[in-house]
């Protein structure tokens, strides 16, 4: 952890929240009463997309979508410490879809990048999920995860863009095209804004500019709408992916390989000419200098992260998981009407 990373989040007064699909992982940074660092991590099998929404925290893991609030009054503190605590509220059973990004909708709704079925989809009742949109190169709903549809931009409650690795519409088409077959796509008008990418993920709507992570080249960047071209701002030593913004700073995640090398990708020849190893954890980058002014680094079995939310207003904050002895022992209750 860089030294001034804690003195970050305390002007800043937020908190992070990190997922790790390799590991099953749901973390959340934070300060404790002393200034120190706090991580509070609970198992979540396959954590993926983060999504927090008017003091509400989004969760997509293996088969489920989870909505945690938090039970503590203003005052109140768990074991004299946690300022925050996210209980799992509502839990729906998706499936095996592979969820990626979440969102909300301006209608309160759960909207999230059902990957295996290669679209956006909501929440419904009584069924798994409903479709609400799907690339125009995508002939059919089907369970083939034929282009990786992975990221959602949102903006005024309706997503807006997302990333793909390919437009490949036959099974697993996707994994052929992982160099320099990445897009992004205009939601509303169904077409390509900008392709030629490396695997993209996370594209967000920040200041006027579309930022996405090009994964495959290590790269933070902007879309420049007039000529449909990819943008770089700054190379992070890593496989890229979550992407959260607060005044002038990016959050950016970064992970290390799956199978030690990032084969058939830029980023491993970036890695060699920068000498560099690949990184684990997240970066902090001055959206003006383009600089990395913070950072926080994982070392050991844990290679592989998902997702990054900046939580505002946070100083220290906690979650459970359903289902264990510890979530099952607390109870809360409404003030009366």
């Amino acid at each position: 952890m860089s030294g001034g990373l804690l003195s970050l989040l305390g002007r800043l007064n937020i908190s992070l929240a990190v997922t790790s699909y390799q590991s099953g992982r749901l973390y959340l940074l934070g300060r404790n009463p002393k200034g120190g660092l706090m991580v509070n991590e609970q198992y979540f099998r396959k954590a993926m997309g983060l999504c927090y929404h008017e003091g509400s925290l989004y969760l997509a893991a293996l088969g489920h979508i989870y909505r945690m609030e938090n039970c503590l009054r203003p005052q109140e503190r768990m074991d004299s410490l946690f300022t925050q605590c996210f209980l799992p509220r509502t839990t729906h059973l998706t499936g095996q879809v592979n969820a990626h990004d979440v969102g909300i909708s301006d209608k309160g709704e759960v909207l999230f990048v059902n990957t295996r079925y290669n679209c956006i989809s909501t929440l419904s009742d009584r069924h798994s999920f409903r479709p609400v949109w799907k690339p125009s190169f995508i002939s059919k709903i089907i369970a083939e995860d034929r282009c990786h549809l992975n990221g959602m931009a949102m903006a005024e409650g309706r997503p807006r863009f997302v990333t793909a690795v390919s437009k490949s519409d036959t099974i697993d088409g996707w994994r052929d095209r992982r160099s320099d077959g990445g897009i992004v796509m205009d939601v509303e008008k169904n077409s390509i804004v900008c392709e030629g990418l490396s695997m993209p993920h996370s594209p967000r709507l920040y200041r006027g500019k579309l930022w996405v992570l090009n994964s495959g080249t290590g790269e933070l960047g902007v879309v420049n709408m007039e000529s449909n071209r990819f943008e770089p701002l700054v190379f992070c030593p890593g496989f890229l992916r979550g992407l959260s913004f607060h005044e002038n700073y990016a959050f950016v995640g970064l992970s290390r390989p799956r199978y030690e090398r990032f084969e058939g990708l830029a980023l491993e020849d970036r890695l060699k000419q920068a000498d560099s190893e690949p990184w684990t954890g997240v970066q902090v980058i001055d959206l003006t200098t383009g600089s990395c002014v913070q950072w926080f680094r994982i070392d050991g079995p844990i290679a592989e992260l998902y997702d990054v939310a900046v939580l505002p207003d946070i100083v220290c904050a906690k979650s459970f998981s359903p289902a264990t002895d510890e979530s099952l022992g607390i109870v809360t209750i409404a003030d009366e009407c």
